[in-house]
């Protein structure tokens, strides 16, 4: 069996899809998987460390009003249809799993021409273009969110990472901190933006780290590839390490205590799969998604929410601080948060995956 999967620009898209092979991988070790990505995204990188054939295709922004640019998608669509189609034929496709960005527009409009069957997995509660477009083209459809607008979808939750969801954080968390350079007795504070970083989080953040450093807190800070701090905080006792991308994010996780980042769906899940408490600080931007993940964790007392507008040294110190300085509200926090997740996603769409191209099959 082949299958293909299409998910492409941020991790969001990327590491869902990468569970999923994964997960396949387990179920059915002689798959083959290819996975479709663009030159701009972080597939880059994430998919040929993972082990898997990337296969990349034009990316085509689709512009989200009308504006001259507007005129130059449907020959450049074209194209990437094309290349879409042709790697589907190449590697004789069997299914296409397409999880959203730029790349799944091409590859579902590519499977639905070459007659590949198409499963759609949507991790946000409001979809993208992308797959409310597939999401036409095949009765497969699945959601990470359990109120996802999507016709005839089925809840299964957004596929994690093996490590993610087999991470024991409390016998993990003094190899974890020893990686890191932290120390093993002191509350820990992770900060992250997601795979690109966030420069709101990370100029509040450092503007409170030397209140947090005075509280005994020491911080875990991962700014982005990206992203630049003006003056990082000076070695000390606590630390406040600051890295620009972390691969091993199951040991970050392992360290901290709490987490201030944003809340993109992935972000979501893993905190919960892992049973992190966090302050969620929504991207301000898009069509509201990140607050709709968030919110009912924090409804269920895994974690508290702050606009980007309203988050500021100030508010991390009256907020945070006091949190971290609390064991036993932390401890609370957590197992609330860790009632929020689910850790099985990758393995129920794996076989949901496998039972329908088995069945298209046989058509």
């Amino acid at each position: 069996m082949r299958v293909v999967l299409a998910g492409g620009g941020t991790a969001g898209h990327i590491e869902p899809a990468l569970a999923l092979a994964d997960a396949l991988r387990r179920l059915d070790p002689g798959i083959g998987i290819t996975c479709l990505g663009t030159e701009r995204g972080l597939e880059t990188r994430l998919v040929p460390a993972r082990g898997y054939e990337l296969a990349l295709v034009p990316a085509v922004p689709l512009p989200r009003a009308i504006t001259p640019q507007l005129l130059t998608v449907p020959g450049r669509l074209a194209g990437a249809i094309n290349a879409a189609a042709g790697i589907m034929e190449r590697v004789q496709a069997d299914m296409l799993v397409g999880f959203g960005g730029y790349v799944a527009t091409p590859a579902y409009l590519g499977a639905r021409r070459r007659g590949v069957p198409i499963a759609v997995h949507e991790a946000n509660p409001r979809p993208g273009l992308a797959n409310r477009l597939g999401a036409r083209l095949t009765e497969h459809v699945f959601t990470g969110h359990p109120e996802a607008a999507l016709p005839h979808c089925e809840y299964v939750g957004i596929p994690l990472r093996h490590e993610i969801v087999t991470l024991d954080r409390l016998s993990m968390g003094d190899k974890a901190r020893s990686y890191f350079g932290l120390e093993n007795d002191r509350p820990t504070l992770l900060v992250f933006g997601g795979s690109q970083g966030a420069r709101s989080l990370n100029e509040a953040a450092l503007a409170a780290s030397p209140a947090l450093r005075r509280a005994g807190v020491q911080v875990l800070h991962v700014i982005g590839p990206k992203n630049t701090v003006v003056e990082e905080p000076p070695p000390g006792d606590p630390q406040y390490v600051v890295l620009p991308y972390v691969d091993r994010m199951d040991l970050a996780y392992a360290a901290a205590d709490f987490v201030l980042c944003r809340g993109g769906a992935m972000t979501c899940a893993e905190l919960t799969a892992v049973g992190l408490p966090a302050a969620y600080v929504p991207l301000p931007h898009g069509n509201g998604e990140q607050k709709l993940n968030a919110l009912p964790i924090v409804q269920a007392g895994g974690g508290m929410m702050v606009d980007n507008a309203d988050l500021t040294a100030d508010w991390i110190i009256q907020s945070v601080l006091p949190v971290l300085r609390d064991p036993e509200r932390v401890a609370a926090m957590s197992d609330a948060a860790s009632r929020m997740g689910r850790k099985d996603a990758d393995t129920v769409l794996a076989r949901r995956i496998l039972e329908i191209a088995s069945a298209e099959g046989r058509r």
